[in-house]
């Protein structure tokens, strides 16, 4: 019998998942677009650009590891409806400020460090709730790459359906959508039938189960290794998404529909990655990829700043997103598939802090960056960081492939000596 190109959609939850998430991401997307236009429309500053971007995930750097031990403790299915509710109101308070005309930049910090807190207990409850969604768990590789797609998908939508309303009607009404948008979401989470939470009896305080998981994470070599070269891309590889504004105003002389167009052909070249991965039929050979995204995303970093001409522009940042999809959803691919359960939600908060945790200071860096030697050179001292990371984890890659042979072999991965 042939199997389904795509499996995990089989699975009644996880349907559900994928369309409230889809309409939902569509808005977030649109707001963040909408977030740093307004911002520079308002300051004309990078660093004020990076000072925002900081200020919505920071909490993420220092609440994650806490928050894997709240989902690893509790109801991951009641956390998500919970974030659910709180980032609606977020969107929505946002949207009558901006639609009042009251709307200043310390709204926007102050609303994007709440953003951040509750980001910082959504992304691990979200990426540790999505192997209770697939009913059969050798689905959970497929689950996870379309999760991706669907997230680059959104990416590649909400960016110019942003840009467009940005131009046409103002940045307030891509805040009203995204937070009308959520309804989706937690409708499609109350419509699901979840198997009820086993609560795990646990030993030790919070500190003392954080520290846990950073042993078990750091003393593994693989693991940290792809933590560390997430760390390092995110750090300097992901600060485009807050110099393009400056890059789309400056450079190429455009507007909001300009910048709308540059994330799409971001989010079509992440589509793009999110497809190839969600239609591999194994883990095997992910390492090669973990290990060439970063080059990939460098190289479309030192193009995209050296371009002068919009459509030279656009075809550097399907690279950007291709790299940037590659290194996020591969290596979460692989942590996923390799984590023990009961670490599952600590290890993916981990995950949360080197991907997520690490964009405020590369946001900040940028910025500063920006500000005292233009957006071009940084985004060029970013993409020689990227490619040297990917030099450096190719070089790693024989000797992780040797410790991982072991344990592929005891979870059914692979049966010869082929790693």
């Amino acid at each position: 019998m042939k199997k389904p190109l795509l499996p995990a959609l089989k699975s009644k939850n996880y349907q559900l998942f994928f369309a409230g998430q889809g309409i939902s991401l569509i808005g977030t997307w649109m707001t963040q677009l909408a977030t740093i236009w307004l911002v520079y429309d308002l300051t004309n500053s990078p660093l004020m650009l990076g000072v925002v971007g900081f200020s919505s995930q920071i909490p993420s750097f220092f609440l994650a590891p806490f928050g894997g031990v709240f989902v690893d403790h509790f109801s991951r299915y009641r956390t998500l409806i919970s974030t659910q509710v709180l980032a609606m109101i977020q969107s929505l308070t946002l949207a009558v400020l901006a639609l009042t005309g009251v709307i200043q930049v310390w709204h926007i910090i102050a609303l994007s460090l709440f953003q951040g807190f509750i980001n910082a207990l959504d992304a691990p409850a979200r990426q540790a709730f999505v192997p209770e969604l697939v009913e059969r768990r050798e689905d959970l590789a497929n689950a996870i790459a379309i999760n991706s797609t669907m997230i680059n998908g959104a990416r590649l939508i909400g960016p110019a359906i942003g840009g467009l309303l940005i131009a046409g009607v103002g940045a307030a009404y891509c805040f009203l959508i995204d937070g009308l948008s959520y309804i989706a979401v937690i409708a499609a989470l109350l419509a699901m039938k979840v198997k009820p939470w086993k609560h795990s009896v646990t030993n030790g305080n919070p500190l003392q189960r954080v520290k846990e998981g950073f042993i078990y994470a750091f003393s593994f070599p693989p693991i940290r290794a792809i933590l560390l070269l997430s760390a390092l891309v995110s750090l300097m590889g992901l600060q485009n998404t807050i110099l393009v504004p400056v890059i789309a105003e400056q450079v190429l002389k455009g507007g909001a529909e300009t910048l709308g167009f540059l994330m799409a052909a971001s989010g079509v070249g992440a589509l793009t990655g999110g497809i190839y991965l969600a239609t591999r039929q194994t883990i095997l050979g992910i390492g090669k990829l973990i290990a060439i995204a970063p080059a990939i995303l460098g190289s479309g970093l030192i193009a995209f700043s050296l371009s002068r001409f919009l459509p030279l522009s656009l075809f550097t940042m399907l690279f950007v997103g291709l790299g940037t999809i590659l290194q996020i959803a591969a290596s979460n691919t692989f942590l996923q598939t390799i984590v023990e359960d009961d670490k599952r939600g600590r290890l993916m908060s981990l995950y949360t802090m080197s991907f997520l945790g690490m964009i405020p200071i590369g946001n900040l860096l940028g910025g500063f960056l920006a500000s005292r030697i233009g957006a071009t050179n940084t985004l060029i001292i970013d993409g020689i960081v990227c490619i040297l990371g990917s030099i450096f984890f190719s070089r790693q890659l024989p000797a992780l492939r040797k410790i991982m042979l072991p344990i592929y072999e005891q979870k059914g991965i692979v049966i010869s000596k082929r790693a």
